[in-house]
């Protein structure tokens, strides 16, 4: 079988243009930021930057309590949550149920009532006064200026087509009425992005000192980035010229959409596997970075390495008759090649082991190009959200998602690129972290904003 070259196999990437090093990084980002400036303004662009109506608190205040809701999917959590001395979000009462009408159709009013009948019971057991609800909602929404979000559409798992234009806020504190529950006057309707970032203001991690200001000096902004199944940002924006938005000491979040991003480094086979997916031109950068794609993409990459004699083994017409490779099943590999262990490891024999070299050397290619194309994007907020340039207030950036925390090369290749985009001339002072439980978070503190 053919020997293990990596000049080859690098020339291979250039060719089909998914190598990493045609990238210019500081390019890239800069890319990004135009981009955005458009969005902001309305003008053609490939980021709708779609304003949330949601300003973000500086930090959660402590001693405040909260209703949070987090409803996607097939389930329904609810908890109070109470915001402790450095402002850390501490749950109560946590309760995780189905969500209504995925045991059967239900119309708008018993939608909103099975809702209340989770909530309810929070608001009456509370100790001290809710602050208000925040509602992280993940399902297509259009937000309204009141922060209540009109539903667009529900997932197959749910049946309810009654609510499919209904305002939810307005829905649930209807309900909240006809239980004769006092209802909060605040209730904030939040997709998971925005949460993400809210989240990065309950955790203290993200900030200079146990939620605690520093040296007399606030905290500085939180910018929010999924790294998922799917892949987005949000950010806070003091300037919105297409809703006449401008405010410099009150910002409004920004949900970018960064998955639509139209970046010029997009290969041939970047596009011929476009071609193939449900959603052939749109959202060209989640295709190259998130987890729902970056198994398929590969397996069309290295399909088209071995139709070209660049890996070749014995099992090479197997491995292209496969109808899918997952990107689970790859991340699995891909954590210990050598192995040879699951349906990929059971392709090569023990003397192949050239091949499997250029399988892994392939892969890491892909994944490190993803990993450079994330880091513009959130390098893109950054510059939007902060200049950043005092060290005593770092732009915090909050991350959510399983592709960020666990697919092989992943974090490290991001947070390196990403550092190389901050601190390009003139470094910026920046802090990047997971989040845990950001949606259930993420709107404990959307209850407490403006």
């Amino acid at each position: 079988m053919g020997k293990f070259n990596p000049q080859a196999l690098s020339e291979f990437a250039r060719y089909y243009g998914f190598h990493y090093d045609i990238i210019d990084p500081v390019a890239l980002a800069e890319d990004v930021r135009i981009d955005m400036e458009r969005g902001l303004k309305g003008q053609p662009t490939s980021l709708p930057m779609i304003p949330a109506f949601i300003s973000p608190v500086a930090k959660a205040e402590s001693g405040e309590t909260v209703v949070a809701l987090d409803a996607g999917g097939t389930n329904l959590r609810a908890s109070l949550v109470r915001f402790d001395e450095y402002g850390k979000a501490q749950p109560s009462a946590t309760e995780k149920v189905p969500m209504p009408g995925t045991s059967g159709r239900v119309n708008a009013e018993a939608f909103f009532d099975q809702i209340a009948s989770v909530a309810a019971p929070l608001i009456e057991k509370s100790p001290d006064p809710i602050k208000g609800i925040g509602f992280c909602f993940s399902y297509p929404m259009e937000i309204t200026k009141d922060a209540d979000g009109i539903l667009l559409a529900f997932s197959k798992e749910v049946d309810a087509p009654d609510v499919v234009g209904k305002a939810i806020g307005k829905g649930l504190k209807e309900a909240l009425k006809r239980r004769k529950v006092k209802v909060p006057e605040r209730v904030v309707l939040l997709n998971d992005t925005v949460a993400t970032l809210l989240s990065g203001l309950a955790d203290p991690s993200l900030s200079t000192r146990k939620g605690a200001d520093l040296y007399g000096v606030p905290g500085g902004p939180v910018v929010g980035f999924i790294l998922g199944t799917g892949f987005n940002t949000a950010y806070p924006e003091s300037s919105i010229p297409k809703i006449k938005f401008e405010s410099k000491t009150n910002p409004q979040i920004v949900v970018c959409e960064s998955g639509t991003f139209a970046s010029r480094y997009v290969g041939f086979l970047d596009k011929e596997y476009d071609s193939t997916t449900k959603n052939p031109g749109g959202y060209t950068l989640e295709k190259a970075t998130a987890g729902a794609y970056l198994g398929p993409l590969t397996f069309h990459i290295l399909k088209r390495a071995v139709k070209d004699g660049l890996v070749k083994f014995a099992k090479s017409k197997e491995f292209l008759d496969w109808p899918a490779l997952q990107t689970k099943d790859l991340n699995a590999f891909m954590h210990a090649p050598l192995a040879m262990e699951g349906p990929i490891g059971a392709l090569f024999e023990k003397d192949e082991i050239d091949a499997l070299r250029s399988f892994v050397y392939i892969t890491s290619i892909i994944t490190e190009r993803a990993a450079l194309l994330s880091a513009g994007v959130v390098a893109g907020a950054v510059l939007k959200s902060s200049e950043g340039f005092d060290p005593f207030v770092p732009v915090r950036i909050a991350v959510e998602g399983t592709t960020y925390m666990i697919y092989k090369g992943m974090r490290t290749a991001l947070e390196a690129w990403l550092h190389i985009m901050l601190t390009k001339g003139k470094p910026r002072s920046y802090v990047i972290g997971p989040v845990e439980q950001a949606s259930l978070f993420g709107a404990a503190v959307a209850a407490l904003t403006k």
